[in-house]
């Protein structure tokens, strides 16, 4: 199985798709993680960087579920062309997909995590409130099947919600 956590910086995808995954015994993949890592061997911050740690993920995620492994992803995912590399891993792998979309609720709460966060990248700036505000004006419509959760609750909550707690629809 193949699941993606998406959503917005600072919505707390990182926590909860580790969260996921040791529940799983699974792969834990993480777009920014390789995105730090490139900019660190002399990659141009931008675009066509960004797209390549997709790239590196799917690639990853494949060789994992290649093995057998359950792999949880997270990236923001907020384009088509970002979601349709998670449909070609797992329709390579002949896995199932679930994405999970994480929302924050309370404003506040979401740009107090966000301008708190300490990620400990060394090359990967964290985005200020106001990148993510263009982010979520762009953020394209989901067409595909998703759970959306809300993480203005505990953690454990939102695992649980983000479809262990009850059937994937």
């Amino acid at each position: 199985m193949l699941i993606v956590v998406s959503g917005l910086p600072g919505v707390g995808k990182s926590a909860v798709a580790a969260g996921i995954a040791a529940r799983l015994s699974a792969v834990h993949l993480s777009v920014d993680n390789a995105e730090d890592a490139m900019l660190g061997a002399g990659l141009p911050a931008g675009w066509a960087t960004g797209v390549a740690a997709y790239e590196v993920i799917r690639a990853a995620a494949e060789q994992n579920l290649a093995l057998g492994r359950d792999v949880v992803v997270d990236a923001v995912n907020d384009s088509e062309p970002a979601r349709e590399t998670w449909r070609r891993a797992a329709g390579g792998a002949a896995v199932e997909l679930r994405f999970v979309v994480l929302t924050c609720s309370d404003r506040e709460e979401h740009r107090r995590r966000l301008e708190g966060r300490r990620r400990g990248f060394r090359h990967l700036p964290e985005p200020t409130w106001d990148r993510v505000e263009l982010r979520a004006a762009a953020y394209a419509p989901w067409t595909d099947r998703h759970v959306v959760v809300d993480t203005d609750a505990p953690l454990e909550t939102v695992i649980e919600a983000a479809g262990f707690g009850f059937p994937y629809p």
